[in-house]
């Protein structure tokens, strides 16, 4: 290695000028590692624009299991309904008159009726709504209105959800 004033000529290899103890601390030959801080400014704006684009598919995908969640529990006590109407209609279980077979309320169903000298349950539990986060669902009777919300208490024919939301398809949760 020479010395020309200020300058350095590089003779030999790299391996040596990194050795020497004349090597100048602001070459050019290798950059200094590490990240400025107009790199970390633009690392974070790429990475909050993909977080914040991320938020609506992510709301996306709850409502839609939760959608998923209420049919589950919509058909699973409709079912229960039907199973225990099929039972009153063979003459399995005592009913009222103006019952049609149809059970009077969800709980009764959780409980149980005595079949043939059998208790028979037909929910394990009433489903929690999922979109009003309540046990508390609409019932329709068969002495109802199709359309009334209002439940005259006679006995439970069918099951609908208390909440006035829109679903991902565009209908209100109460109709499905």
């Amino acid at each position: 290695m020479k010395v020309r004033g200020a300058r350095f000529e590089l003779q030999g290899s790299r391996r040596w000028l990194r050795g020497c103890c004349l090597e100048p601390r602001s070459s050019n030959l290798e950059p200094e590692a590490g990240l400025t801080l107009v790199e970390l400014i633009i690392c974070v704006t790429i990475v909050s624009i993909l977080a914040c684009a991320a938020l609506p598919v992510a709301r996306f995908q709850v409502k839609r299991q939760r959608e998923r969640e209420l049919r589950r529990d919509l058909w699973e006590m409709r079912d229960a309904i039907d199973k225990y109407k099929d039972a009153a209609d063979r003459g399995g279980i005592q009913i009222k008159l103006d019952s049609m077979g149809y059970p009077p309320d969800l709980q009764t169903m959780v409980d149980g009726v005595n079949v043939k000298d059998k208790k028979v349950r037909f929910l394990r539990e009433i489903p929690t709504d999922p979109m009003t986060k309540s046990t508390d669902w609409g019932l329709r009777s068969n002495q109802d209105d199709a359309d009334s919300d209002s439940w005259g208490s006679q006995n439970v024919f069918d099951v609908y959800s208390k909440s006035d939301g829109t679903a991902l398809d565009g209908t209100k949760y109460n109709t499905w």
